[in-house]
């Protein structure tokens, strides 16, 4: 992860890009990797820990109809997330998480494991993409945290 997270540094300050980050499942993980790379505040302008609903709605600006309809973990609260974090940061480029990691909380339709991620900014329209991990708590975070800079380096590509 720390060389996905030292890729990504250099093609955002090579764009001159700043990064939000809007995590529900991943409870700020992406953050704590991309942080852990000197310098990265030249690069890295803030993170949302958006585990409730009621936080989605307050810091991202999540609409209720949303979460009502759709529900936190789906391709429209994604999206609204990562458009969220560019709205209330001043980053060019964001990345939302939301997701099951476990061990509880699936369902037939959403089982655990299931993550939508959203990428928003550097000049192109937002795009939800929802992938299923398996493994425990723990791998799946991983795997989520993988995922999201991965996305991320592509995006900027």
């Amino acid at each position: 992860m720390r060389r996905l997270a030292r890729d990504l540094g250099r093609r955002l300050q090579h764009r001159g890009y700043r990064l939000a980050t809007a995590e529900s499942c991943t409870g700020g993980y992406v953050a704590q990797v991309v942080t852990s790379i000197a310098g990265s505040s030249a690069w890295f302008e803030r993170g949302f820990v958006t585990y409730s609903n009621a936080a989605k709605q307050e810091m991202l600006g999540i609409k209720a109809e949303t979460l009502e309809r759709f529900g936190a973990v789906s391709a429209e609260a994604a999206i609204e997330m990562a458009k969220g974090a560019l709205m209330h940061s001043r980053s060019q480029i964001s990345v939302a998480i939301t997701g099951i990691a476990g061990p509880e909380g699936g369902s037939e339709d959403k089982p655990v494991g299931t993550v939508w991620f959203a990428w928003a900014g550097g000049g192109r329209p937002p795009v939800a993409v929802c992938e299923h991990f398996e493994g425990h708590r723990g791998s799946v975070r991983r795997q989520a945290v993988e995922t999201a800079l991965r996305g991320l380096i592509e995006r900027l590509q």
